[in-house]
């Protein structure tokens, strides 16, 4: 059996390193908001450097020709540039805590190899996920590179969601979900898909938006939504039933469990992720796409499909805590 303190540490450090990784997604979603990709032509450095320059006095005269791709008729512009500079230095982060977490898991070896071998590929997933940002720089940013990067992100955040969790599951297996619906697993994995499902959509209307805020060259965003295609409108529809969805699974968990036990917490977490997903994407159809929602829309997407992969993995847990104490008696 793994020694407890180090199984609290496993799940310590596991947490803040999937709240790191869902900063990133947030900080990802600025840069791409703020249409700051390219703030850093070239990759790992920044125009060249280390640490990127302040103001256009510091680049070469000729850096229009240098970074023809990206700045061939483009301006300097310092605040895009460290926006995109913070968003590598977060990712750098992340790499580092991950590797913090695959060798913490070395401890599981003896009792539990599954655990190990995730959190080993987890850290690979990130190296992979540094080169992939690399070709989005390459690519000029390419939608579809873009999108690709983004749900690499989201797999790798449930990829560590389930590492923790089954690090856990002695103390997982403890949570008492009789009381639930037997429907109430169907419910939400249909609840997964439609979430998997309408990011998908979303991923579409933000290549969109995309190429119409580079035809509006990044003003004018009261005018944006007029050019929206028809995706827009059935991913603004399909919204409606994801609320429900999530709110009646929500619902049940708060009928039937207590309010100190952490799946209410998990419950209301989804109702409120689920609510103020819905809330910024109303502000971004009707209050003329402000920049400061899109990355809120888009985290929020993110944390509520972990929260219900999260909640599948507890049930599925207890379950099986359930029938091995059943066929003990």
């Amino acid at each position: 059996m793994t020694d407890p303190d180090i199984v609290a540490r496993f799940r310590r450090l596991g947490t803040i390193t999937i709240f790191a990784v869902y900063f990133v997604i947030l900080v990802g979603g600025i840069v791409r908001a703020s249409g700051a990709g390219m703030g850093c032509p070239d990759w790992p450095t920044c125009f060249g450097q280390l640490v990127p320059p302040t103001s256009e006095s510091q680049l070469p005269a000729n850096y229009h020709e240098i970074y023809a791709i990206g700045y061939e008729n483009t301006q300097f512009n310092p605040v895009k540039t460290w926006t995109e500079y913070v968003n590598r230095l977060v990712g750098v982060t992340i790499g580092f805590l991950i590797l913090a977490t695959a060798w913490t898991s070395r401890h599981f070896l003896k009792t539990d190899k599954t655990v190990f071998y995730l959190a080993l590929s987890a850290f690979f997933l990130v190296g992979f996920q540094g080169w992939l940002g690399s070709v989005v720089v390459a690519s000029n940013l390419k939608p579809l590179m873009i999108t690709l990067h983004m749900l690499l992100a989201l797999f790798i955040v449930a990829l560590l969601i389930y590492t923790i969790a089954r690090s856990q599951r002695q103390i997982i297996g403890y949570i008492d979900t009789d009381a639930l619906p037997a429907k109430f697993k169907t419910v939400l994995i249909a609840a997964m898909a439609m979430t998997l499902l309408q990011i998908a959509m979303g991923t579409q209307v933000r290549e969109a938006v995309d190429f119409i805020a580079h035809e509006h060259s990044y003003i004018d965003r009261q005018y944006w939504r007029d050019d929206f295609p028809i995706i827009f409108y059935v991913h603004r529809s399909f919204s409606s039933i994801i609320l429900f969805t999530n709110l009646w699974l929500a619902w049940r968990i708060y009928q039937v469990t207590d309010r100190s036990q952490l799946l209410f917490k998990v419950g209301v977490t989804l109702a409120s992720l689920v609510i103020t997903a819905i809330l910024a994407g109303v502000t971004l159809d009707r209050l003329g796409m402000p920049p400061v929602a899109q990355p809120i829309h888009l985290l929020m997407a993110n944390l509520i499909f972990g929260a219900q992969f999260f909640l599948f993995i507890c049930l599925s847990y207890s379950k099986k805590t359930v029938l091995t104490a059943t066929q003990a008696l």
